[in-house]
């Protein structure tokens, strides 16, 4: 399993650009907004028993999370995909496993979620269980990952090859 602190978040120039537009309207206008309706809510009186005010609040709280989020991704992130030896499972790339336990296969980005909108299935996070364990792990490699409520399961990666959207 990969490490969590040496995991680096990889994002296509499309999510990277598609960010960037959320920071700005996030930052600018729908922070205005938001401001407008709080001081609107204040001349209302009685700030205790204002539903507007409370709500008006609720919503820059989780505005403003968004964008240090959004800040901090947008300055740590890399464009682009790592570099990968063939058959190697790297982020940035679409990987079909084998779930071996349930014969079963299913195929997934290894990505950030920020990735999601261009990829119509499921996207794992390299610091997911199935992710983490898949990191780094070679076309025909059978191994173990460790699911949240603690059970153990194989897969056995078949395929790995580029996000091509």
């Amino acid at each position: 399993m990969a490490d969590p602190q040496t995991i680096q978040t990889w994002l296509t120039q499309e999510a990277f650009d598609r960010l960037q537009e959320e920071l700005a309207e996030r930052s600018g206008p729908r922070r205005a907004q938001i401001v407008k309706r709080i001081e609107a809510a204040r001349e209302e009186g009685d700030l205790k028993e204002n539903g507007g005010y409370h709500a008006a609040k609720e919503e820059q709280g989780k505005n403003e999370a968004r964008v240090k989020v959004l800040t901090h991704l947008l300055e740590n992130a890399h464009i682009g995909a790592p570099e990968a030896a063939e058959g190697v499972v790297a982020q940035g790339q679409v990987v079909t496993v084998k779930l071996v336990e349930f014969d079963d296969e299913e195929t997934f980005l290894l990505g950030s979620r920020e990735e999601a909108a261009t990829f119509s299935g499921n996207v794992y996070s390299p610091t997911s269980p199935l992710g983490g364990a898949v990191l780094g792990a070679k076309v025909g490699d059978t191994v173990p990952y460790t699911t949240p409520a603690g059970k153990t399961f194989h897969v056995e990666v078949l395929t790995t090859g580029p996000n091509t959207g």
